[in-house]
């Protein structure tokens, strides 16, 4: 879904140190198939991007409200989403970055900026220049600096479909899976895929609420993605299903048959998400 580059610098002296009275977050969700990305601060400095799809061609701020930090405040935490053009850069990091002693932030985030305006089309150039700029001792707090290029499916790339609440159903929703994993040439995933699959609509229906959708992405020659969302804001547990258990073990197969999984939340539900890598090796002693 894109590239991403990791710079950090500690200021000397603040190992085992722990000033913070709150703390604060910035938490994005990005959107490959629609190119969207869902941002909300809790008293976060906004993320700097470039290739905002309005049209801008330099880097700057996301115009974001910031709620209170964490374990401070009560409020509500509101999320803007953005639409970004294929290849944007965006650009999240905490405050040591652009907090640097003397100068004030603004002209940080004007030099972070500046550097992605002109290493744009490197992010590990942008990302020593950015780096460089917080001196070994110069920074009043650790920096850390995210940099990632977004990228889109391509529309042949991903599958969707909705799923009735019928239990019945599932043994179609594997065929669907299957007939499309044939089109799209990955014969080597369909086992894995089809039982991945079958596994979370099962809990899907039988635990969640409707609507209940599955959505394919196919990342070409890395990972097959199996998204599946539902009504309800509960997320199944994994557990150890003992010897003479006739149940619970279908999430302890879908962490060991893929390369990882998670669950994301919405407004109008959540969605548990597998990767599959695809030409992985089937651990057959997890049936056993």
């Amino acid at each position: 879904m894109g590239q991403a580059r990791v710079g950090i610098h500690r200021t000397p002296g603040d190992e085992g140190t722990d000033r913070a009275l709150g703390a604060t977050c910035l938490y994005a969700l990005y959107d490959p198939t629609s190119r969207t990305c869902a941002v909300a601060s809790a008293g976060h400095l906004p993320p700097v991007a470039t290739g905002r799809a309005t049209g801008t061609r330099h880097a700057e701020p996301l115009d974001l409200p910031t709620g209170p930090p964490l374990g401070i405040g009560g409020l509500p935490f509101e999320s803007v989403e953005f639409e970004f053009a294929e290849g944007a850069v965006l650009a999240l990091f905490t405050d040591g970055i652009v907090k640097v002693r003397g100068r004030d932030v603004d002209e940080g985030v004007a030099d972070l900026c500046g550097a992605l305006d002109a290493f744009a089309g490197s992010l590990q150039k942008a990302c020593d220049e950015v780096v460089s700029l917080c001196a070994p001792g110069s920074a009043d707090d650790d920096a850390a600096l995210l940099l990632v290029r977004v990228h889109a499916f391509p529309e042949d790339s991903v599958a969707s479909w909705d799923v009735s609440s019928d239990p019945a159903e599932v043994a179609g929703v594997r065929a669907l899976v299957r007939e499309k994993l044939e089109d799209w040439g990955l014969h080597e995933a369909a086992f894995v895929s089809e039982l991945v699959v079958s596994e979370l609509v099962t809990n899907a229906i039988r635990y969640g609420r409707p609507p209940v959708s599955l959505r394919l992405l196919r990342d070409v020659d890395r990972t097959l993605i199996c998204e599946i969302s539902d009504g309800g804001h509960t997320s199944p547990n994994l557990r150890h299903a003992g010897d003479e258990d006739e149940g619970g073990r279908g999430l302890f197969l879908v962490a060991q048959l893929t390369a990882m999984w998670g669950t994301r939340y919405d407004r109008q539900g959540k969605t548990i998400w597998a990767e599959i890598g695809l030409g992985q090796e089937v651990p057959l002693d997890v049936f056993l």
